[in-house]
């Protein structure tokens, strides 16, 4: 809906995004051509996911946070299985965390693939959607369902099937896949590389305003390699800490025209920071594989990516990056090692992360000494991303004023779909507070 104001003042209001997953508006105000409102309104019901985890066994996070999003369980039963081990004192063993590692790979694989060939690339080519662009278009949509089985294939395998896997729990997993059952997926991989290959180079192709983002990024470092199912905390300005600090250093706020938190970070400009793709390339460039490294030299990337609307070129390379890392832990493994470690309750605090392939998803649980959970924080990516979507989008809709309405609306909602934002993900809070005067 658009409307010119009594005072010569305009409103442009979207009342549900398309190709997000849930649900979205969007809202935005003009007076004698400048931004005066940006709202990026999510009304999706809460869900209530902490309150559902409380009083429940130490043993259940994995299974039950999985089902906060279809897309990426396995981020969520990941930073869920941290927290929980690191309340109990547990280490696992490397067999494990590779194996972590392996799974959530394939989401990586499913979930980028289905933002940049399915959602986003039709921004680029001038689609509605995926539907109108395949009937032009034909072998990018084939390509882009055939790396995104790729991913499926591999949590099925991992993690007992493709959407909310079931052999992930606390300690590890129910049972090791065979040496046997990985190789099954050695042709897939290897012909979904030569895809992601492909991919980075027609996504380096899109033309893309020119734009920067001057936040803070934030995401995992890992002693080595790419960030992926674990790390600690690193930031664009130079600061680190360790997972179990980020609640001291993130405050998650609730703002009045959404039903999901915003977070900010301590120190700053207004504590605004990014998680995801751009943050995780650009702390973490020097840790890709060769073969995504040399990729992203090929589509004309930096050191750093600081261009929103290039997010989908460094998704393209992460694909890269998760086939690369997928191929040399199948190449590698052994039989043998244990499924998992016991993990006894005990009284404590908890804290995991890893990184969703939307950002950091950060979890923190407190345990009794019978192992039940006494409170329970989640704070997923598409929370901490909105405020720099809104000032994105102030910043960029002063720079578009002088196109009409329909233009305007497809730019705005691109902007926003930078960031793949997962709206169900975010609206799981709790505790609202209404001071009405």
């Amino acid at each position: 809906m658009n409307h010119k104001l009594t005072d010569g003042g305009h409103v442009m209001q979207v009342g549900t995004l398309a190709r997000v997953e849930g649900e979205g508006a969007m809202h935005i105000e003009l007076r004698d051509g400048r931004v005066t409102d940006v709202r990026l309104r999510i009304y999706e019901p809460p869900r209530f996911y902490e309150a559902f985890l409380r009083g429940r066994a130490w043993t259940e996070p994995p299974d039950i946070t999985a089902r906060i999003c279809g897309i990426c369980p396995v981020a969520y039963q990941t930073s869920a299985c941290w927290a929980i081990e690191d309340a109990c004192g547990v280490a696992v063993p490397e067999e494990v965390r590779l194996m972590r590692r392996l799974l959530y790979c394939g989401e990586w694989i499913e979930s980028h693939a289905l933002h940049v060939f399915l959602l986003h690339a039709p921004d680029f080519l001038g689609y509605d959607g995926a539907i109108e662009m395949a009937a032009d278009h034909p072998d990018v949509v084939e390509t882009g369902l055939r790396l995104k089985k790729a991913g499926n294939d591999l949590m099925r395998v991992v993690g007992g099937r493709s959407i909310h896997p079931v052999n992930v729990r606390v300690g590890g997993f129910y049972r090791m896949p065979l040496a046997v059952e990985l190789q099954t997926l050695r042709p897939t991989l290897v012909r979904a590389l030569e895809d992601a290959v492909e991919t980075v180079r027609l996504v380096a192709g899109f033309d893309v305003p020119d734009f920067e983002q001057p936040y803070e990024y934030v995401a995992l470092r890992a002693p080595e390699g790419y960030p992926i199912e674990v790390g600690s905390v690193v930031t664009s300005s130079g600061r680190s800490f360790e997972v179990r600090d980020f609640a001291t250093h993130v405050e998650e706020l609730h703002v009045a025209h959404s039903n999901a938190l915003h977070a900010r970070l301590d120190g700053g400009d207004r504590g605004r920071y990014v998680v995801g793709p751009l943050a995780r390339y650009t702390l973490n460039h020097d840790r890709l594989s060769p073969r995504a490294r040399q990729a992203a030299a090929d589509a004309g990337l930096g050191d750093t990516c600081r261009n929103p609307f290039r997010s989908i070129v460094v998704r393209a390379v992460e694909i890269v990056e998760a086939v690369s890392e997928a191929l040399r832990i199948v190449d590698g493994w052994t039989d043998g090692a244990a499924p998992s470690v016991a993990v006894p309750p005990r009284a404590g605090e908890g804290f995991g992360a890893s990184e969703a392939p939307r950002g950091v998803l950060f979890h923190r649980y407190v345990l009794d000494a019978d192992g039940l959970i006494r409170d329970a924080q989640i704070v997923p990516p598409t929370s901490q991303n909105q405020a720099g979507v809104e000032a994105d989008l102030r910043r960029l809709v002063e720079g578009w004023t002088g196109l009409d309405d329909h233009a305007l609306q497809h730019r705005c909602e691109q902007a926003i779909r930078n960031y793949d934002p997962c709206i169900s993900c975010a609206t799981h809070f709790l505790d609202l507070t209404v001071d009405r005067r």
